[in-house]
């Protein structure tokens, strides 16, 4: 495989990583932190970013992908959990949430307070979705139009807010909220964490392996070979773009207080480049969110096509944009309300799963110490969605808030450490499992 082809895996897995949270975060962090800036955004790309790529490297282990992952569990577990995962980060929540943030960014300023604003949504998430249908019908001009058109010009566009914010912004970094007096790279740590993106890394994980797989690439060690030299170059692009977002966050903190990232976002390219900044802010949140949908919808025709064979990649195409469509438009509070829960039972899953992988050879029964260690992360992991949902858990609660960082919200560490010993123990005193699933050596 040529060095071009990795580089424009690398760029279009930057855009679907980089959706409208990505581009929120950063600077809210960087206004934040004022002088601990730096300790702040390195733990933020050692989670927000290292995390997710490490998720990938994990995928492309395993013949079969995170499913076969799943597996490791068991099969039924395996369906659930990654129908969970696809349905919560695509079509219940990411894509009709970034379809929003486009409208209320790249449309809405200029409309002001007229009426009809729910009009005005529904025929610019009609363009919206029309756009990514168009893309994400073609797989294989989905990669040339996102690596060569879209992430260059998203990225050209930021470059562009960036170098003017570190001309004219010179104002010292201010005294750091809080939060970030002390322990400013474990404060930023939790904050990389909480993007979740090791979320979207492992349902984005079977789009970039047959990116890789379509340039003739078939050896699993190859194959994680180029999944590693594609997502550094993801991991640079997005270290480099969180770094001056948030670089250029703590430089606006001498000119106010904002609630947010978007107002900080919004105060800077309004006072760096006037009603221009307004419109190239604009056109940075419409790119981000069509790619981050576009990559999406991709993944998701991909797994539910080949989940359900009766059910081709166009036909769940249209389905997923549909539903997505209809969302933006309907009841998108409650579906955010249904699906962040699940988001949140699904994540230290996730992380317990991906880290057992990196490890598994080494393991004399694997099903033990994966079903040992679900069961008791998943037990946590159950009682942070239930509280999501805000049922009241009385004892429960009390309890799992006397646990080791259960203040960042991952009390489930220390269980899933205790499942995966006891799971070790009971590998080591039964027989060895069969090797067929392991990571081809």
């Amino acid at each position: 495989m040529k060095k071009t082809d990795v580089l424009f895996i690398g760029l279009m897995l930057f855009s679907m990583f980089f959706g409208a949270g990505n581009l929120i975060f950063p600077p809210f962090l960087g206004a934040s932190s004022g002088t601990s800036f730096w300790p702040a955004i390195a733990g933020f790309i050692v989670t927000g970013v290292g995390l997710p790529i490490l998720v990938l490297v994990a995928v492309s282990l395993v013949k079969g992908g995170a499913e076969t992952i799943g597996s490791r569990v068991h099969p039924t577990f395996s369906k659930i959990f990654m129908i969970v995962i696809y349905l919560s980060i695509g079509p219940f929540l990411a894509i009709p949430r970034n379809a929003n943030v486009a409208y209320e960014m790249g449309l809405k300023p200029y409309l002001g307070d007229t009426i009809g604003q729910s009009l005005f949504l529904f025929l610019f998430t009609i363009a919206f979705f029309l756009i990514v249908y168009a893309i994400s019908m073609n797989p294989e001009k989905m990669e040339t139009i996102m690596s060569r058109w879209s992430t260059p010009t998203l990225l050209g566009s930021i470059v562009i807010l960036c170098i003017v914010g570190f001309i004219k912004l010179d104002a010292p970094f201010q005294a750091p909220t809080e939060a970030y007096v002390t322990g400013a790279f474990s404060k930023g740590f939790i904050e990389g964490y909480n993007t979740m993106d090791a979320l979207a890394a492992l349902a984005f994980g079977i789009v970039i392996l047959t990116s890789i797989q379509k340039r003739g690439v078939s050896d699993r060690k190859q194959l994680t070979k180029y999944t590693i030299k594609a997502g550094m170059v993801t991991a640079i692009f997005l270290s480099l773009v969180y770094t001056s977002l948030g670089f250029m966050g703590a430089r606006m903190a001498a000119n106010g207080s904002y609630e947010n990232g978007t107002d900080i976002l919004t105060a800077a390219s309004t006072l760096l480049l006037g009603t221009g900044g307004k419109t190239l802010l604009g056109i940075i949140f419409l790119l981000a969110c069509i790619a981050s949908v576009v990559g999406l919808t991709t993944a998701c025709g991909h797994y539910f096509s080949n989940l359900i064979p009766k059910a081709s990649y166009k036909t769940v195409v249209l389905l997923i944009t549909l539903i997505g469509f209809t969302l933006s438009n309907l009841g998108l509070n409650q579906i955010l309300k249904v699906s962040v829960p699940f988001l949140v039972m699904a994540y230290p899953l996730t992380i317990v799963l991906v880290a057992l992988t990196f490890f598994s050879r080494h393991f004399k029964n694997p099903k033990k110490v994966y079903r040992s260690a679900m069961i008791f992360t998943g037990i946590f992991a159950l009682i942070d969605g239930l509280s999501a949902f805000d049922v009241p858990l009385g004892l429960v609660e009390t309890f799992t808030e006397a646990l080791p960082f259960s203040e960042h919200g991952m009390e489930w560490v220390l269980p899933a450490l205790v499942g995966t010993v006891i799971g070790i123990i009971l590998s080591q005193a039964g027989k060895a499992s069969p090797t067929e699933d392991m990571v081809t050596k």
